[in-house]
C-alpha cells in the first residue's frame, strides 16, 4: 500500500498545541530505568522539529498492558477475573481486593516519567510531566504551554478507553490541542483512541517517523527495484498468511525459513518429524506452492535443516546439533534452523536481488547454537548493495544485535505494523492522516 500522507512539514504549526502520538513502549529494568531508548530516540527529530518552530508539544504514549488505574472503578485482567472464580465463593471479594492493590503499583512501575527525565535530557531542557491524561492536571498544565515547550502525558492505557477507541474519551484527549501528530508506526495498526479517534476531531498528519516508514516500504512494494526478493521466518504459517499471499502478487523470489517453513516442507510430502507444524495450513501451503509457479515466483524452501532432540530449555541452553537434508529429518528429531547448504542458497537469492524485504528469524536464533541462519541472513543484507528493509520484531533485534543496523537501508519500528503494511491492509493510524493533494 503506498500512502501520500501529509507531514509536519506541510502544516503551520507555530503557536499551536500539536498532540503527538509516540511509541514509547521502552524495556526498563526492576527500578524503571530504561535500558533501550531507541524508539525515543526514533521520535527526537519530530519533537525538535515541532519545538523548534514554535509549537506547544503534547506527547502521549502507552507503555506495557497496565489495568485502566485512572478510571473510576479498576477492572481485573482476564487472568486474575479467572483466578478469582475459581477459588470458593467467600473468598473472591478479598482476592479482587488484593488484585485492585496490586494494580494500583502500576502508576509507578508504567508511569512514563522516566520518558519525560529522557526527553528532556535530549533536549537539553526540561519536559512537563502531566499526571494524567485528560484529567485536570493534564488540561492545566497544556493550557500553560508557551511556544517551544514539550510535556508528556501519562500513559493512556492507564485508561480503558483508549484501546477500546472511546469517542468521547478520543474527543477529550483532542481538546487538549489544535493539531494531531502521528509518530508512532509501532502502534499505526491498531485503531485506538490515541492512534485514530482523535483524528476524527483535529487535522491529522504524520511525523518524520512515519513518514520515512510509509514512504521507504510503500515505495519497496509499489515500485520496487528488481530483482524483489522477499525473506519470511518466525515460527508460523497463520501468522503471515496474507503476508505471503499478498507478497506472491509483487516479488521475484520467496525464501521461507524458520519455523514456519516445515508446516511447507510437509506440504511437498516431507516427514518433519517433530518440528513445529501448523496441519491445518498443509493446504494452504500447497495452493501458495501453486500461486508461486503460476506466478513464476522463485519459491525457495530450506535444504539442509539443523535438527536436534528437542527444543532448547532453557532458550540459550547448550545444542548438540546435526544438519541432514529438508526431505530426511528423523523422526525424532525437531528442526530448529536452516542447514549450511540453505544459508549459501538463500545468501545468493539476496546477492543478486536489487530490492530485499525481511520479516522473521531462520531458526531459534535467541540460542547461539541454532543462530547461524539468521546470522547468515543480516550478513547477506549488510554486504547487499540493494534497497534493505528488516520489517521489525525479531528481525530488527538480530541485526541490532549483530552490529549490522548501520549497514540496512531501513529497519522499520514495528513488528506487527510491518507485518500488516506488507500483507496490503489498511493501519488505522496512517489512513486517519491527511492526504497530500
Amino acid at each position: 500500500m503506498l500512502y501520500n500522507k501529509k507531514s509536519v512539514e506541510d502544516i503551520d504549526v507555530n503557536g499551536k498545541r500539536v498532540l503527538v502520538r509516540c511509541d514509547f513502549n521502552v524495556p526498563q529494568d526492576a527500578n524503571q530505568n530504561i535500558t533501550d531508548d531507541k524508539r525515543i530516540v526514533g521520535a527526537m527529530p519530530t519533537i525538535k522539529y515541532l519545538s523548534e518552530h514554535g509549537a506547544k508539544v503534547i506527547l502521549c504514549s502507552h507503555l506495557g498492558r497496565p489495568h485502566n488505574v485512572l478510571n473510576d472503578k479498576i477492572k481485573l485482567n482476564k487472568k486474575e477475573k479467572a483466578k478469582v472464580e475459581a477459588l470458593p465463593e467467600e473468598e473472591r471479594e478479598a482476592a479482587t481486593a488484593k488484585y485492585i492493590e496490586k494494580a494500583k503499583g502500576e502508576l509507578k512501575k508504567l508511569s512514563l516519567a522516566p520518558i519525560a527525565e529522557r526527553i528532556s535530557q535530549y533536549l537539553g531542557r526540561p519536559v512537563v510531566m502531566a499526571s494524567d491524561v485528560i484529567g485536570p492536571d493534564a488540561k492545566a498544565k497544556a493550557a500553560a504551554l508557551k511556544d517551544g515547550d514539550v510535556m508528556l502525558l501519562e500513559n493512556v492505557r492507564f485508561h480503558a478507553e483508549e484501546e477500546k477507541n472511546d469517542p468521547a474519551f478520543a474527543k477529550e484527549l483532542a481538546s487538549l490541542a489544535d493539531i494531531y501528530v502521528n509518530d508512532a508506526f509501532g502502534t499505526a495498526h491498531r485503531a485506538h483512541a490515541s492512534t485514530a479517534g482523535v483524528a476524527d476531531y483535529l487535522p491529522a498528519v504524520c511525523g518524520y517517523l512515519i513518514k520515512k516508514e510509509i514512504s521507504v516500504m510503500g515505495g519497496a512494494l509499489s515500485n520496487p527495484a528488481r530483482p524483489f526478493v522477499a525473506i519470511l521466518g518466525g515460527a508460523k504459517v497463520s501468522d503471515k498468511l496474507g503476508v505471503i499471499n499478498n507478497l506472491l502478487e509483487k516479488v521475484d523470489t520467496l525464501i521461507i525459513g524458520g519455523g514456519m517453513a516445515y508446516t511447507f516442507l510437509a506440504a511437498k510430502g516431507y516427514s518433519v518429524g517433530t518440528s513445529l507444524l501448523d496441519s491445518e495450513k498443509i493446504d494452504y501451503c500447497k495452493d501458495m506452492m501453486a500461486k508461486a509457479a503460476e506466478k513464476g515466483v522463485n519459491l525457495l524452501l530450506p535444504v539442509d535443516t539443523v535438527v536436534a532432540a528437542s527444543f532448547p530449555d532453557p532458550i540459550d541452553a547448550k545444542v548438540d546439533g546435526e544438519t541432514v537434508p529438508s526431505d530426511a529429518i528423523p523422526a525424532d528429531k525437531m528442526g530448529l534452523d536452516i542447514g549450511e547448504k540453505t544459508r549459501a542458497l538463500f545468501a545468493d537469492a539476496i546477492k543478486n536481488a536489487k530490492t530485499v524485504v525481511w520479516n522473521g528469524p531462520m531458526g531459534v536464533f535467541e540460542n547461539p547454537d541454532l543462530a547461524k541462519g539468521t546470522i547468515a541472513v543480516a550478513q547477506a543484507l549488510a554486504d547487499s548493495d540493494a534497497v534493505t528493509i528488516v520489517g521489525g520484531g525479531d528481525s530488527a533485534a538480530a541485526c541490532e544485535q549483530l552490529g549490522f543496523a548501520d549497514k540496512i537501508t531501513h529497519i522499520s519500528t514495528g513488528g506487527g505494523a510491518s507485518l500488516e503494511f506488507l500483507e496490503g491492509l489498511t493501519l488505522p493510524g496512517i489512513a486517519c492522516l491527511l492526504d497530500k493533494e
